[in-house]
């Protein structure tokens, strides 16, 4: 059975309720900076790093096409026999939530890029009703997918031959706000835990607002 290790639930969502403002997930570091004219101790959460990727219709996608926006990434490949379609289903209902806000971006990432082409991954939008850009399926350099899901998006993203399909990877909702730093991480198989990303993404606008 597909491993759905790396996701975090927040404790809010168990509880169906969200927090007056997100916490920044991550590890901090401690800096030296000049504030002011002073040095100072400035506390920093690490952000998610500059990428270049091409999405299913064939075009260029970096970190720059994110500035200004909040979105949601996950990790997934189109012939997973096991989590994939569920989380897709899942996320189908941010992608008709938010589909017509210019602010909110989905940024699905193939783990098998060997197989899942551009062309392979617009047919895929396409039997998933995918018809804007707010939503993003994106192939690329493998070890890029995998250092960047593994390193930076903190989800399990690679090959396993004894898994199913043969490939491991996290079921996870990554919420990421506009600073690129990651802010939630949710159950993508989980109806309730994608109810609670929702919730979470109005709130993550309104702090923007």
């Amino acid at each position: 059975m597909m491993k759905k290790a790396g996701f975090i639930l927040l404790a809010f969502a168990a509880f169906g309720c969200s927090p007056e403002k997100l916490p920044i997930l991550g590890e901090p570091t401690t800096v030296l900076k000049m504030v002011d004219g002073k040095q100072t101790q400035v506390t920093e959460y690490p952000k998610i790093p500059a990428f270049s990727f091409v999405n299913h219709q064939n075009q260029k996608v970096t970190h720059k096409d994110m500035d200004g926006k909040i979105y949601v990434a996950d990790f997934f490949f189109t012939t997973c026999p096991t989590i994939c379609p569920l989380m897709k289903s899942n996320m189908l209902k941010v992608y008709e939530r938010f589909k017509d806000n210019d602010d909110v971006r989905i940024l699905s990432h193939t783990i098998d890029p060997g197989h899942d082409t551009p062309a392979v991954l617009g047919q895929y939008a396409s039997d998933l009703g995918v018809e804007t850009g707010m939503w993003q399926f994106v192939t690329g350099e493998r070890e890029k997918i995998y250092e960047i899901g593994q390193k930076h998006y903190m989800v399990s993203a690679g090959t396993d031959p004894d898994e199913p399909g043969g490939f491991i990877h996290s079921g996870s909702f990554i919420l990421v706000d506009k600073d690129k730093h990651v802010r939630g991480m949710y159950d993508g198989t989980s109806e309730l835990s994608t109810a609670q990303l929702i919730r979470d993404m109005r709130n993550l606008i309104r702090e923007n607002e």
